[in-house]
């Protein structure tokens, strides 16, 4: 048996965990300091750890920071998350994260089942700027997340990606983890769920990156990157769907989307709420520094 899966059976903690602390040279085999993940451990071989207490996530605390707010009343507020800004805490970003701030700058929020996304209905990928909606009560928080659920919340994107794409279409494809690479999200997956994007194209920049509107009616983890990297026009500055995307990397530091407007009916009164952010200097820069290059 590789060292690194007896170790995380004997343990509990995850394959990743413990491949980092056997390449800390925490771990021995026989008395011996073994640095390599898949060494491959007999029944004779005795095995030594001392491994550090297992990291417990707490839940997020008021931490003051800018909150740009598009809309505020008793009941809700729509925010402009900025990019690099991960939205709620997670074992890889337990602190400063955008519901640290959200605590600051609206006080005690609501919590339903998961004590890290006080007054969090649904949230954006780190490097994807735009329109976020918070409950500032309960019930706020319940209808909300009905109409995301219900899937009657309007999502509309903008988008750089590679290539040119049809002028409009729409995607329907099951998405979930990638079959064997964990780290990803694919359409090669054992349990996909249903994903549904549809877009048009803006403008386009010679033959090499497209400008384009997208809606989703699912909210899937990495729906839009998956789904256009697929189509073959991963998201311009995404490193992680597309090799291709990478050219922009001079230009933009991350994934060039943006959660551009979001329509929902108000949880109290019932009137249609329309957000827009306005797009951010990032982004703008990139659409201008391609002009000029004229590609």
């Amino acid at each position: 048996m590789r060292l690194d899966v007896y170790l995380a059976q004997k343990t509990g903690r995850s394959r990743q965990q413990i491949k980092r602390y056997i390449k800390e040279g925490l771990v021995k085999v026989s008395g011996r300091v073994v640095q390599k993940p898949s060494f491959l451990i007999k029944n004779i071989q005795t095995v030594e750890y001392d491994l550090p207490p297992p990291f417990i996530l707490q839940p997020p605390t008021p931490e003051a920071m800018p909150i740009d707010v598009l809309y505020e009343d008793d009941q809700i507020a729509v925010v402009n998350k900025p990019a690099g800004l991960v939205v709620h805490p997670a074992h890889k970003s337990p602190h400063h994260t955008l519901a640290h701030g959200l605590l600051a700058r609206f006080g005690e929020l609501p919590v339903l089942d998961d004590p890290m996304k006080p007054g969090i209905v649904h949230r954006l990928d780190k490097g994807t700027s735009g329109c976020l909606v918070v409950a500032k009560t309960k019930e706020a928080l319940l209808n909300l997340r009905g109409q995301f659920q219900k899937r009657t919340v309007d999502k509309t994107y903008l988008a750089l990606v590679v290539g040119l794409p049809k002028k409009e279409g729409r995607i329907e494809k099951k998405i979930g983890w990638h079959s064997k690479r964990r780290y990803k999200i694919s359409s090669h997956t054992k349990k996909g769920k249903e994903a549904i994007t549809t877009w048009r194209v803006l403008e386009t920049f010679g033959q090499k990156f497209s400008w384009v509107e997208i809606k989703i009616f699912t909210g899937r983890t990495h729906q839009i990157r998956v789904h256009f990297a697929e189509a073959g026009h991963p998201v311009a500055g995404d490193p992680t769907y597309g090799k291709r995307a990478k050219v922009l990397s001079e230009w933009i530091s991350r994934p060039a989307l943006h959660a551009w407007k979001l329509g929902f009916q108000h949880p109290a009164t019932g009137k249609k709420i329309n957000a827009e952010s306005p797009l951010p200097s990032d982004l703008k820069n990139l659409l201008s520094m391609l002009k000029k290059e004229k590609c």
